[in-house]
């Protein structure tokens, strides 16, 4: 599937599944091996997610890879219909407006750059996200995290000044985008919190949530399903994840 132009862009920002890199802070409770499989299944739910909220609205879908040279992961790993770009900068706010730059100089009317921690992201979220950057004029779209970063951060035009001077991995991010949107004028859309894994209590919340019956079908559920992370928990704890809750 080729991105559609006049579409908002999204992309993940995705890292390889190398065991010891990835999912770190995930390592303490289940070993280097199964937080990489855990990453990979994560990436695969989020980006299903992506295409599922496409058929609603136009959203063409990425992943801003990194590391440089891992793009062969991505490819194996990953829908076809998941377009892929490398975006790897020492900096992280540089490497999220490197995304934004990308995905706008594509051509597409908004671009957002969303995170890789959520597998369970409603849909509704991300359709929401996209259907008010459709709308006339500049403004910031703004998904909180739970932990005070963000799950999403979407424009209509690449502004800088909106990733720099933030304290990247901690709880004052989302403010901190907050008073840059402000210091640009810019109209700031905020979306419904939601919560990122990335610890062993974020974890603990999603095997909770999986196990809860309603996870079952998106129908169900605000809840996106998560298939592949429920099959990857599946495996790690060795029994279905109903039997934990």
């Amino acid at each position: 599937m080729k991105a559609s132009k006049g579409s908002c862009a999204m992309a993940v920002m995705g890292k390889a599944s190398v065991p010891g890199r990835a999912k770190t802070r995930l390592i303490p409770e289940v070993g280097a091996e199964h937080a990489a499989r855990l990453n990979t299944a994560f990436l695969q739910d989020i980006t299903a997610n992506l295409l599922l909220a496409g058929a609603e609205v136009p959203i063409s879908p990425y992943v801003a890879y990194g590391p440089a040279g891992a793009e062969h992961f991505f490819l194996d790993h990953l829908s076809a219909q998941v377009e892929l770009f490398e975006c790897s900068q020492p900096d992280f706010g540089d490497c999220l407006f490197q995304a934004i730059v990308t995905m706008l100089d594509r051509g597409h009317c908004a671009a957002c750059v969303v995170n890789a921690d959520s597998p369970t992201l409603p849909t509704r979220y991300l359709i929401e996200a996209a259907a008010q950057l459709a709308l006339p004029g500049d403004r910031v779209v703004l998904g909180p995290a739970t932990d005070g970063g963000y799950y999403l951060l979407g424009l209509k035009a690449a502004h800088r000044r909106l990733f720099e001077d933030i304290a990247w991995s901690t709880p004052s991010v989302a403010a901190q985008t907050r008073d840059r949107a402000a210091d640009l004028g810019l109209e700031l859309i905020s979306l419904e919190p939601w919560y990122d894994v990335d610890d062993g209590a974020s974890l603990r919340q999603l095997v909770a949530e999986l196990a809860q019956p309603g996870c079952a079908s998106p129908e169900a559920s605000a809840r996106y399903a998560a298939p592949m992370t429920r099959a990857a928990l599946d495996g790690i704890f060795e029994q279905p994840l109903r039997a934990m809750a």
